[in-house]
């Protein structure tokens, strides 16, 4: 095709527009591109021609690299933020970033990282931090990843000496405050919700719950016992995906705070029955002992504490209101109500310092609810009547007795760590992660100790000690198991197989006890860590 044919039809008929002086394809009418070009003749100092470009590419652009790349950085920035909530955090985000790329900003997705990590060291800063699971989840990342670039972050700025704990408190009352699965319940019941809560953290931070692990697993735990506490349902699925937290490790959290519960109500009367099951139920009267343990002065007398140890209960609202009750105890048969006031016990001509320091025990007490039982049959429930019109179910509730949160304690508000740890709730706990790490220790000894026995009897059988062990000689004899897939014969697993290897290869005791199987086999066995 030839340079003067239309481009489009290849017709070589043409006019040129008298206004904007384009050359139109008379056959089809498109405009012909490239018409007005003219080439600089004449050398360096000849006339110049009219140059037209087509695209950004080149230094023809009306914009350069540089100016691009800070545009679309700039963008990044705000969108980022904006996703997080922190609008107007936008300033200090883009400082940051500008002081680690020394103004050269980027593009990508390692940008997106770098501008995630600096939100959060910022909010970090500010005692405000955000999850990093959410941070992740916004830029697009996993979490390690995100972990190891604000590292990179605090350790190229210098903020390692004054960079701030993680805030537990600050992330219970963000999710509460933010969360959809608390939208509907009252303003009032939110904020005594968030009063316990906060109490309740500050406590398992001193119980080490949350000591080298995730905070957000025991955020969720604990919204989840102070909303059964309240009567508000809550899916721990939905609020743990609501905080990028496992599932799995958030009920793990919430067993463990229910364990630590169990243990600080050991100091009630009938502590030894109460146990991971009825623990929610029991769970006022221990939270009030230990608001109350918390609020004792330093300088309190022993007798006081020796006391509170012993009540742990207010005898005035328990058995005034157990043997008491004016409205609660209806019976009768066919619509007939008869009521029975009872007076064993009235406490209103005394003061309470005078009913905490009654002495009262607990087989008192049981006497007198069974006495109290056998003269009111009536108010058990009436099973297998079947003209019976009305079912009267005995019930004591505690919590009926008096508000059961004071919300008074220090704990109510957030407290520094050191001064924490000084507060005395009722109980101290090691963390559950170095019991666990005893425990297991203490294990993997016993399977040393057993593989080597069992090596002792294959290589020195007439030293070896057999009169406690019963060797079946013959496949007739009962006591001989057959050995199935998957089944563990004669209590040897494959741990116990791993261990007795790494004795036979002479490994120390010392080291296989921490558990690092698959590095001692690579470097005692496989002779990997040889050059």
């Amino acid at each position: 095709m030839s340079p003067s044919s239309c481009s489009y039809c290849g017709k070589t008929s043409f006019i040129r527009d008298d206004e904007s002086g384009a050359l139109i394809c008379s056959s089809c009418g498109c405009i012909q591109q490239f018409d007005q070009f003219e080439a600089q003749i004449g050398g360096i100092d000849g006339p110049q021609g009219t140059f037209i470009h087509v695209g950004t590419a080149g230094s023809g652009s009306v914009y350069s690299y540089r100016e691009r790349k800070h545009f679309s950085a700039k963008s990044t920035i705000e969108e980022v933020t904006y996703s997080l909530g922190l609008s107007s955090k936008n300033s200090d985000v883009r400082s940051m970033v500008y002081t680690i790329t020394d103004g050269e900003f980027g593009q990508g997705e390692w940008f997106r990282v770098l501008v995630g990590a600096c939100a959060y060291v910022v909010m970090r800063r500010e005692d405000r931090p955000l999850p990093m699971a959410e941070i992740a989840s916004t830029v697009g990342c996993d979490i390690y990843e995100i972990g190891k670039m604000i590292q990179r972050v605090v350790d190229f700025l210098d903020l390692r000496p004054d960079f701030p704990e993680f805030d537990i408190v600050h992330s219970l009352e963000r999710t509460i405050k933010n969360s959809s699965v608390f939208s509907s319940v009252e303003s009032g019941v939110i904020e005594k919700m968030r009063k316990q809560g906060v109490f309740l953290i500050q406590c398992a931070v001193k119980w080490f719950l949350s000591t080298g692990r995730r905070p957000l697993p025991l955020v969720v735990a604990v919204l989840v016992f102070v909303a059964e506490l309240n009567g508000v349902v809550v899916v721990m699925e939905e609020l743990a995906k609501e905080v990028h937290a496992t599932v799995s490790t958030c009920r793990l959290r919430y067993k463990e705070l229910l364990q630590t519960l169990v243990k600080a109500a050991q100091v009630l009367p009938w502590g030894k029955d109460v146990t991971v099951k009825n623990i929610v139920k029991n769970a006022p009267l221990v939270i009030r002992y230990m608001e109350r343990k918390v609020m004792l002065n330093p300088g309190e007398t022993q007798e006081k504490r020796k006391g509170l140890d012993r009540a742990a209960v207010d005898l005035e609202d328990v058995v005034a209101e157990c043997l008491r009750h004016d409205n609660e105890f209806e019976y009768g048969v066919d619509g007939v109500t008869s009521r029975k006031d009872l007076q064993y016990f009235s406490l209103e001509s005394k003061s309470v310092e005078d009913a905490d320091r009654m002495q009262i025990s607990t087989e008192c007490l049981s006497v007198m609810y069974k006495k109290f039982l056998d003269q009111n049959r009536c108010a058990e429930p009436l099973r297998g009547s079947g003209n019976a019109r009305k079912r009267i179910i005995f019930q004591f509730d505690i919590l009926e007795c008096r508000e059961w949160w004071d919300g008074k304690s220090e704990l109510s508000k957030k407290l520094m760590l050191k001064e924490l740890m000084e507060k005395d709730v009722g109980v101290d706990t090691m963390p559950p992660s170095f019991v666990n790490g005893q425990l297991k220790c203490k294990m993997r000894k016993e399977k040393i100790n057993a593989a080597k026995l069992r090596i002792k009897r294959i290589m020195h059988p007439v030293d070896a000690n057999l009169g406690d062990v019963s060797v079946p000689l013959d496949s007739s004899c009962p006591e001989r198991r057959r050995k199935r897939k998957g089944m563990v014969v004669d209590d040897v697993d494959w741990e116990d197989l791993i261990i007795e290897t790494l004795v036979l290869h002479q490994v120390k005791d010392e080291e296989i006890e921490k558990g690092h199987y698959n590095t001692l086999l690579d470097l005692h066995v496989f002779n990997s860590g040889i050059v």
